[in-house]
Parts: structure tokens; sequence; C-alpha cells
């Protein structure tokens, strides 16, 4: 269990790195050419990834907590 929790920074550290490269602007930014982005109007926000992961924590976390509390019950 202690060389899991070691990871766990290390893990966080890498998927915010990556996050930021995901975030540029296609056509290389500002003076890259490229033209306008693949969407119209221009205020489209893709939440797709970030939105699964929040839901596959919360459905871990949730997951957690019914089992500690039958792990309760069945001691009482």
């Amino acid at each position: 269990m202690k060389k899991i929790l070691r990871y766990i920074p290390l893990v966080a550290i890498l998927f915010l790195a990556t996050s930021d490269l995901n975030a540029q602007p296609p056509g290389g930014g500002p003076g890259g050419g490229g033209g306008p982005g693949p969407c119209f109007p221009p205020p489209c926000v893709p939440i797709d990834g970030g939105l699964s992961w929040l839901l596959i924590a919360g459905a871990a976390y949730g997951g957690k907590k019914v089992y500690e509390m039958n792990q309760k019950k069945e001691d009482q």
C-alpha cells in the first residue's frame, strides 16, 4: 500500500503536465497558420475528457465508501 501511495503524486503530475499540451490551439498558435478552429461559433469548450475522469473518480470513491460501510456492518 505504501508503494502505491508513493506513485500517486507522480501520476498526478504527469496528468497535469499533459493537460497543458492538449490545450494548445490548432495550427501552432499565432503566426503558425492553420486558420480557424474546427467549431463554429467560436466559444466551443471540450469538456468530455475531464468530465469522464471526474465521473470515473466519483464512481470509484462511491464504491469505496459503500464497501467500507458494508465492512462496518459486518463487524457489528
